[in-house]
């Protein structure tokens, strides 16, 4: 298979996925017959091919996928003019604590926030596939651990915790997360507590 077949069928593998295909996956289609680095450069062929159109090719946490450039969102939503409800400052704080601080435990976001956190809270937030219990603290109570998942880093766009923007790069956090999460997020709610939690101080 010449060089074009093969990114003929990496773009309709892609763009007909419904999740991100791993390396793995990807390297199925040619019965494993490419290699990592042959694969690797055809990926960056197709992104590079796209790159005037409204579509882009991404790698995220899962894998690689196809999505919408951030300046389509705009025409995009006026096919689904109906917004989701957004979620609450309290759910983006916790949110927001659990990916920098992670693992941490219940009582570890509530010292950093200064409230008590609602359960419904930590609930809504794994229900969406955000966040996961990952295992239990070695301590008094074996306190349930939390940590953020691979589906929050592909709902963010990125492919891993390293990609997030720094702590003490102010507002840079709050702009980061309202414009990847727009769709699930309202500006007008973004927690403080992005710039810079401390443990102890309330952000709010």
């Amino acid at each position: 298979m010449n060089t074009l077949d093969a990114k003929r069928v990496l773009e309709t593998a892609l763009l007909c996925a419904a999740q991100p295909l791993s390396v793995r996956e990807l390297r199925q289609l040619f019965n494993d017959e490419l290699g990592a680095d042959t694969l690797k450069t055809l990926l960056q062929d197709v992104q590079n091919d796209w790159t005037q159109r409204g579509i882009e090719l991404v790698q995220v946490a899962s894998g690689w996928r196809m999505q919408s450039r951030p300046d389509m969102r705009d025409y995009l939503d006026r096919l689904h003019p109906e917004k989701p409800p957004k979620y609450s400052r309290a759910a983006m704080e916790t949110l927001a604590i659990i990916a920098y601080r992670q693992p941490v435990t219940r009582g570890d976001m509530e010292d950093i926030r200064g409230v008590t956190i609602n359960s419904l809270v930590l609930k809504q937030l794994e229900d969406r596939g955000w966040v996961e219990v990952i295992g239990q603290r070695e301590t008094v109570g074996r306190p349930m651990l939390y940590a953020t998942t691979k589906q929050f880093l592909d709902d963010l766009g990125v492919a891993s915790l390293d990609q997030l923007p720094p702590l003490e790069s102010p507002g840079g956090v709050n702009e980061f997360f309202t414009a990847a999460l727009e769709d699930e997020v309202d500006p007008a709610q973004m927690p403080m507590a992005l710039e810079e939690p401390t443990a102890g101080e309330s952000p709010a």
